[in-house]
């Protein structure tokens, strides 16, 4: 397995540093076969494209033709979603604020019709419309209020797609991910094509979401909610899975243990498509499936996804921050006030492994040169690094200082180089009567 990267999330709730198992497509590969090679792994999936990831490491642990495009239906609100999110953390929107209901939001067809046009609702409630019942007219409203136009949101998608990490295959024409032949009128004049999304990507966009912003699982667990307090029916999650429906008679059986989102997707050229989430035991695995053949099919496959990732994998502690090393304790920094100094692991690794799966990590010190190696330093900063085998992955993390370290007077180098001189030079003398 490639090498593991380092990389900082925001707003997950723990450890600032998360050690991340491959977050570009090409770093999935070697992962991926290596694990069907030895498992031999068949779901018998019946769909177009698969994935099963894990949210917090990137650690692809099922994959099928996950880097073929398709149209992905209302999975496209996912992005929606996202920048959404990016605009209220950014302080350039509030949930308070309202949202203009456009002609355009309010003819879209399809999912949604709740918003009436040329009124305003709050951020918030047009956002329990997107994500609760995947409205078109709430996917259009944010898209004419953050980018003008849908169009202008459009291309915000694609330029987010990039900074993400997508790939080339993915590409955005609107906020909702109707065809081009079912927006009639309000079809963009500058971008052609249609909205396609790889199920790789569309992992990695529902991990952004969940590792950046998790308030969206809030709303994304909803299984019922009026739009309107006065509304005769309530708006009903299109996500079957969701664990708050077991006490529904009605979806019961696809009520899924801690499973709370996050997008579903259907249109006729897209098929039956969703991508979901589940937290149990404290790992929270991401799944997709693109182009099973009915609404039903689309969560009985998604189940088989999720209960081989519970069933077949844990998350394990390979290595914990602060650890000693057994061979290396201290390093020697020449102009230290104490020139041994303790050292420890700076970064613990916990990996997505196999539940049968059984190895002892191998560490390797790798101290910087003395020239690099300077006093003053404060407690935990870097003096080294250590290579850690796990298996068939590698990683590294970095060896740190427990302390803050003092640089040495003049003086006492002064008295450290005559000491020396004269260790030398005595020690040359006693060679000459050898």
């Amino acid at each position: 397995m490639n090498e593991v990267m380092v990389t900082k999330r925001k707003r997950f709730g723990r450890a600032a540093v998360i050690l991340s198992c491959a977050i570009l497509a090409q770093t999935f590969s070697p992962f991926l076969h290596n694990a069907k090679a030895a498992e031999q792994v068949d779901l018998g999936l019946n769909v177009n494209a698969a994935v099963l990831m894990d949210a917090e490491t990137g650690q692809i642990l099922y994959a099928e033709n996950e880097n073929e495009p398709y149209q992905p239906a209302s999975m496209t609100k996912m992005m929606t979603e996202y920048l959404v999110m990016e605009e209220i953390e950014a302080g350039r929107m509030t949930w308070e604020d309202m949202i203009f209901t456009t002609e355009h939001a309010a003819d879209a067809i399809g999912s949604g019709q709740q918003m009436a046009e040329g009124v305003s609702y709050p951020a918030k409630k047009v956002f329990e419309l997107l994500s609760i019942y995947s409205g078109n007219d709430a996917a259009v409203a944010f898209a004419d209020h953050i980018g003008g136009t849908e169009e202008q949101f459009a291309k915000m998608m694609n330029e987010t797609a990039k900074k993400l990490g997508l790939s080339s295959g993915t590409y955005f024409i609107n906020s909702t991910g109707l065809s081009r032949r079912d927006m009639g009128k309000y079809a963009p004049t500058t971008l052609e094509g249609e909205t396609l999304l790889t199920a790789l990507d569309a992992a990695k966009l529902a991990q952004a979401i969940v590792l950046e912003h998790p308030e969206v699982l809030e709303f994304t667990k909803i299984p019922t909610l009026k739009f309107n307090e006065a509304d005769a029916k309530p708006m009903v999650n299109w996500n079957w899975m969701v664990e708050g429906n077991k006490d529904n008679p009605n979806f019961r059986s696809y009520a899924y243990d801690g499973l709370d989102g996050l997008k579903t997707g259907h249109t006729s050229d897209a098929g039956y498509c969703f991508t979901g989430t589940a937290e149990q035991n404290g790992m929270r695995l991401i799944s997709v499936v693109m182009g099973a053949e009915s609404e039903k099919a689309r969560f009985n496959e998604t189940r088989k996804l999720l209960d081989y990732g519970f069933n077949s994998f844990e998350k394990r502690t390979i290595l914990s921050a602060k650890t000693e090393l057994p061979d290396l304790k201290t390093v020697h920094i020449p102009n230290a006030l104490n020139q041994e100094v303790p050292v420890v692991i700076g970064q613990g690794i916990e990996l997505i492994v196999g539940k049968t799966e059984q190895a002892t990590p191998q560490l390797t010190a790798n101290v910087y040169p003395e020239d690099q190696l300077k006093a003053p330093l404060k407690a935990e900063d870097q003096v080294g690094t250590v290579k850690v085998v796990y298996g068939d992955r590698t990683m590294e993390v970095p060896l740190i200082v427990t302390e803050d370290v003092e640089k040495a007077g003049w003086f006492r180098m002064l008295m450290r180089g005559i000491g020396g001189f004269f260790s030398g030079l005595f020690g040359g003398i006693v060679g000459l009567f050898k």
